[in-house]
Order: C-alpha cells, then sequence, then structure tokens
C-alpha cells in the first residue's frame, strides 16, 4: 500500500512501473476507487475481469489525463465537454480509426469507447505518465464499491499495489452516449441532465 495522499509523485512513479510491468492497480478516483490497466494490454485487461467476475462483454471505460489525449483515441468533438471535465463523466463515443484497445475479452469488437478525464490530480498524472488507463470499479462484479483503500483491493484479490487516498465515497459517474443526437444519458450519477443541459450539452434519458 502506497499513502497517494502523503506522496503522490512517489505514487505516481510506483503505480507507473506496476502497470508498465502488466500488473493492475488499484486507486482513488473522484468518485469511487478503482482498478487500472493500460488500455492496449490486452493480458492486463483480462487479469481485471478473472479478479473481478465481469462479464467479459462489457467493456471497461478508458481514463485520460485530459482532453488532448481523449482526441487521441476519438474524432469527436470534445469541445463540448469543455465545463463538464474533469469531472465525474463518462462519454461514450466512437473510436478514431486505427485505435487498438483492449477493454474486454468479448468488447474486441466494439467501435465505441466510454472516455472519462476525473477530477483528480493524481489519476490524471498518472495517465499522463503511462498512457490511457482502462479502468472499472475495485469491487466484485454486482457488489457494492468498497470506500477503503484496503476494501478496494481486498475485492479485487490481492496482491496489488494499492494507491491509498483515503475514502472514495462518491456517487458513480454519469455516463452520456455522445454517438446520438440528442445525446442519450445511460446512466445518471453525480452530473444529472439539468447540468448537462446548463454546460451546452443537451440530452434525453434512455
Amino acid at each position: 500500500v502506497v499513502d497517494a495522499v502523503a506522496d503522490p509523485a512517489g505514487a505516481v512513479a510506483t503505480a507507473a512501473a506496476e502497470l508498465r510491468a502488466g500488473r493492475p492497480v488499484v486507486l482513488p478516483t473522484d468518485t469511487v476507487y478503482g482498478v487500472a490497466v493500460p488500455a492496449d494490454d490486452a493480458a492486463a485487461v483480462g487479469d481485471v475481469f478473472e479478479r473481478k467476475g465481469r462479464d467479459g462483454a462489457k467493456p471497461m471505460a478508458v481514463l485520460v489525463a485530459d482532453t488532448r489525449q481523449a482526441a487521441g483515441l476519438t474524432d469527436a468533438d470534445l469541445d463540448v465537454l469543455v465545463d463538464l471535465w474533469p469531472g465525474p463523466l463518462t462519454v461514450v463515443v466512437n473510436r478514431a480509426a486505427g485505435v487498438e484497445l483492449h477493454l474486454g475479452p468479448g468488447a474486441g469488437h466494439l467501435d465505441t469507447v466510454g472516455l472519462r478525464c476525473p477530477d483528480h490530480d493524481l489519476v490524471r498524472a498518472l495517465a499522463d505518465e503511462v498512457g490511457p488507463l482502462a479502468t472499472t470499479s475495485a469491487n466484485r462484479a454486482g457488489e457494492p464499491s468498497p470506500p477503503t483503500a484496503a476494501g478496494a483491493a481486498a475485492a479485487v484479490g490481492g496482491n496489488l499495489l494499492v494507491l491509498d487516498g483515503g475514502r472514495c465515497d462518491g456517487i458513480p459517474s454519469t455516463v452520456v452516449d455522445l454517438t446520438v443526437v440528442p445525446a442519450r444519458i445511460l446512466r445518471e450519477g453525480v452530473i444529472d441532465a439539468v447540468t448537462l443541459s446548463a454546460a451546452g450539452l443537451e440530452v434525453a434519458h434512455r
């Protein structure tokens, strides 16, 4: 366990080494604890699915450092997110041609990707250092997300580097599909439709 509050720079460096070695890392976010791997590492992604007991057809989301990094993964217009990122909002967009992402054993056929730029300096710094991170909540599939680093680590099997950022009691991110017009809310979390509309993103409920 690494104290990510006391030594964030050290936590990023240690986590980056683990991720580059193909080992998942448990980390705090602005919502709940997650488990992350490089988004281009198929073996590491498969490890996460096994640890969680997650349905292989349900793709992981991708955490990015900023809109510049996100723009390398999609041709979608991300300008509408200027007042919403960083924040607890995941947007489903079409992948750019030639972008290779491994987001789940049964998700290889998908031409879309869920992107999120979290309001958490450590996670954004890690994505900036390593590249886009395939991430999912650090819990067993279908169970609540533990609010502590120790609980999150235990839920996904242990034997992983854990970045302890304190309690993460957040509500999961809102998920919006930007591949349709108007955009569609797939899951309402912290950010509601009124907030989305105020930021210039007109949405319809699923």
